[in-house]
């Protein structure tokens, strides 16, 4: 089995494809653990393996960098697919829509990051000269070394070692923005078709938990459903009803954070019941939505306790 050396957080290497104590085990040999360390605020962490499970077309509000420790991770974006294999690093940019799935009969094993806007936007103020809103200028990147410091990212957050994890998080993001870093385009819409799928956006977002047909939506936007088809799709990578699902499971993570029942949360975001539910959030998020919300509340004990 490969090794994945630390990041210099102590304790020796780990396996890479080896489960953490609390992680969700799956039909498969797959497992998963989704969670959040108080000692990292503006971060979600996720270490998995998945062989069968395929992520469909989703976007995130922050950022996606992830290291494949084994396997072959392939991810499709609207200008095709990119592989990542052993050692291979993945960066998405907020709301990129994009999918993900074994690009092996082995399937892949990963340590991913999703940092914040924020978070990235002040390290990118304080280590680069990058002008405007930061992002990455390329999805998949050759850097073992930075890799490393991604997986030791992991252990010192699962070994309650604050100062390790934030130091490691914050060199690993600066070095990924120097080398592979750029200015994002402006998300303001210039086209007459962009203002409308921002609108159709909005009155979905409003009326989630009953929205109208596609007919409906865009008879009230004074446009033909064929015509707010592609411009949703142009603006957003996705047609509308499978953003909505997106964005239900997004509003759904808020409330499971807030401490929200699922199956209160999934009539709240307009799924018919929870095992609706459970089968988006768990499809998107990579966990199910009870493991999601056991982990958010484990995540408000003080950091520095020591492992879960």
């Amino acid at each position: 089995m490969a090794m994945i050396d630390g990041g210099g957080t102590g304790g020796g290497a780990v396996p890479c494809g080896e489960a953490g104590a609390r992680a969700v085990p799956r039909a498969g040999g797959e497992w998963a653990r989704h969670w959040r360390y108080a000692g990292l605020p503006g971060l979600d962490l996720l270490r998995a393996r998945y062989v069968e499970h395929a992520f469909p077309r989703h976007a995130h509000d922050g950022y996606v960098i992830c290291v494949v420790t084994s396997g072959i991770e392939e991810v499709g974006l609207q200008d095709g697919v990119v592989r990542a294999g052993h050692g291979g690093i993945v960066m998405i940019n907020p709301e990129v829509a994009h999918t993900a799935r074994a690009g092996a009969p082995e399937g892949w094993t990963y340590a991913t990051l999703y940092p914040s806007a924020d978070l990235v936007a002040g390290i990118a103020r304080e280590t680069t000269a990058l002008r405007g809103t930061a992002g990455f200028v390329r999805t998949v990147a050759d850097e073992p070394h930075t890799g490393r410091m991604i997986a030791g990212i992991h252990r010192a957050a699962e070994a309650g070692n604050a100062l390790a994890a934030d130091s490691l998080l914050r060199i690993a993001l600066a070095r990924l923005l120097r080398r592979h870093g750029g200015p994002l385009p402006p998300r303001a819409p210039r086209t007459a078709g962009a203002r409308t799928a921002a609108l159709a956006r909005a009155v979905l977002e409003e009326r989630m938990a009953d929205p109208p047909s596609l007919e409906q939506l865009a008879r009230e936007l004074d446009t033909g459903p064929f015509a707010l088809l592609r411009a949703f799709k142009s603006a957003y990578g996705m047609p509308p009803h499978t953003w909505l699902t997106d964005a239900r499971v997004r509003r759904a993570r808020r409330l499971l954070e807030a401490g929200r029942a699922p199956a209160e949360t999934a009539v709240a975001v307009g799924f018919t019941d929870q095992p609706h539910l459970n089968r988006h959030f768990t499809r998107i998020v990579g966990v199910p939505p009870g493991a999601y919300r056991q982990e958010r509340a484990a995540a408000d004990r003080p950091a520095g306790g020591g492992p879960a």
